[in-house]
């Protein structure tokens, strides 16, 4: 939709008693730029394994905060996954108060630790993408 003062109307002036009529409109010259962006043209291998690796490591804590609520026997597995996970969750430890009832334990640094780690994963994404996205091609037609 062209807006009013995309068009100009040249009047011709007249004798006078002659009605002033106007002239068709003069054209001007535009020129459009075009950018050009493959899509997924960040580096998307890159995506990808940043957000693998912090799947894994959301799935293996959310495997302990399952374990530790459900009060799961000290089995080989269950130490397993409380030993591989014990250094990811280590650095919120304390920051809640953890509830237990019985064997159940409400353990709040294993949420902590996943809202944090998907956080952290989010801002890699976020700078690859920043970092790899191509550059634009830009052709000026008059």
């Amino acid at each position: 939709m062209a807006d009013s003062y995309d068009q100009e109307v040249v009047r011709e002036e007249r004798a006078a008693g002659e009605p002033v009529r106007p002239v068709a409109p003069v054209s001007r010259a535009y020129s459009s730029r075009t950018s050009v962006y493959r899509e997924g043209g960040y580096n998307y291998r890159a995506v990808q394994a940043v957000w693998w690796i912090v799947g894994f490591i959301d799935v293996l804590i959310a495997i302990r905060f399952i374990l530790k609520l459900f009060g799961a026997n000290p089995a080989p597995f269950v130490r397993f996954i409380y030993d591989v996970t014990w250094p990811l969750v280590a650095p919120f430890h304390g920051i809640f108060n953890t509830s237990q009832v019985g064997v159940s334990v409400f353990e709040t640094e294993s949420l902590v630790a996943i809202a944090i780690y998907t956080l952290i994963g989010w801002g890699i994404v976020s700078l690859v993408r920043i970092m790899t996205r191509p550059r634009s091609t830009t052709t000026v037609v008059d």
